[in-house]
């Protein structure tokens, strides 16, 4: 079991890295906040054009996959940079459509999905809503006589993160087959999660390093103080410690592997927040700065496609549990 990325996976990692640097992806963040989601769009189609959202769809439907590992390396990228979308919807729309019944689904939408022309969210059950159903083209929803293409979205619902724009999903639209086994586009989407949570918690950490070596306090960087040194060896050692998790979690695609790469991730994450505001004192509680971008996304990913208790419930039945 190979736990690092070779030659080609750090090459492709590196130009995500940058191509995500150019595009100021604060701005764009902050834009989809506010409903304006042009930016975002422009994103969202040069992610595509990296081949991001093909690493879930199988050459048939002109992807490039599926391959789990590259899935995860790039939403540790996304995660860094803070990316507004249904990120991990898509994927898991993608999954849902693979496993439909008949193959008319998978080769009506899943070329578009690959392709970025087609963003796409989902709603998981009864009652639940879907991550930015306002600007998603693909709304899909599990109800209990199938899978259903909804026919729109309802009002944008309040967000811990207000890049995360929660939406019901309107009732009917048309069946695009029976129930196809949710199970795999959950696992995929959890793991998709965990690799963006632990993208967020390097961002958090690169930020509070930079932070507190600039602060002055009694003549000396704050940095230099014992127990700042300590709270961000903390950080450092949770996220180090949740990276093979979730690179291994990759590789096995287990039901328990991933739940387990996802509390690491995200509570590593959460911590790691938690540092952050307090190093960066009264300055990191203001929206305006840019470290509150990744402060939300810490706390929603928490929760999101699996809650710990969920996730440590999974572990400790061996993936026997299916969500």
């Amino acid at each position: 079991m190979r736990f690092l990325p070779d030659a080609e996976q750090r090459e492709f990692t590196r130009s995500l890295d940058a191509m995500l640097t150019s595009a100021g992806t604060p701005a764009v963040v902050r834009a989809w906040s506010r409903g304006e989601h042009a930016p975002g769009r422009a994103l969202w189609s040069r992610i595509a054009e990296a081949g991001v959202f093909a690493l879930a769809v199988a050459q048939e439907y002109e992807g490039l996959g599926p391959r789990p590992v590259e899935l995860a390396l790039s939403f540790v990228e996304l995660g860094r940079h803070a990316a507004p979308g249904p990120l991990a919807e898509t994927v898991a729309a993608a999954v849902l459509l693979a496993g439909a019944a008949g193959p008319g689904p998978a080769k009506r939408f899943l070329p578009s999905l690959a392709s970025g022309a087609t963003m796409a969210t989902l709603a998981a059950g009864p009652g639940a809503y879907a991550l930015d159903g306002d600007a998603a083209d693909l709304r899909l929803a599990l109800t209990p006589d199938g899978l259903r293409l909804a026919p729109g979205a309802g009002p944008v619902r309040a967000s811990l993160d207000p890049a995360r724009r929660l939406t019901p999903l309107l009732p009917g639209g048309e069946l695009l087959g029976p129930g196809p086994p949710s199970a795999p586009a959950v696992l995929w989407a959890r793991l998709a999660t965990a690799a963006q949570a632990l993208g967020v918690g390097l961002a958090l950490l690169d930020r509070t390093v930079a932070y507190v070596g600039q602060r002055v306090q009694f003549g000396v960087p704050v940095g230099s103080f014992q127990a700042v040194k300590h709270r961000l060896a903390d950080a450092r050692i949770a996220l180090e410690f949740a990276r093979p998790l979730v690179l291994g979690a990759a590789l096995t695609m287990d039901p328990a592997d991933v739940a387990a790469a996802k509390v690491s991730a995200c509570e590593a994450a959460y911590a790691t927040a938690r540092t952050a505001l307090q190093m960066h004192g009264a300055i990191g509680y203001t929206a305006e700065y840019d470290l509150s971008l990744w402060l939300t996304r810490a706390r929603a990913l928490r929760t999101a496609w699996g809650t710990p208790q969920e996730c440590r419930a999974l572990v400790l039945s061996g993936g026997d549990r299916r969500r």
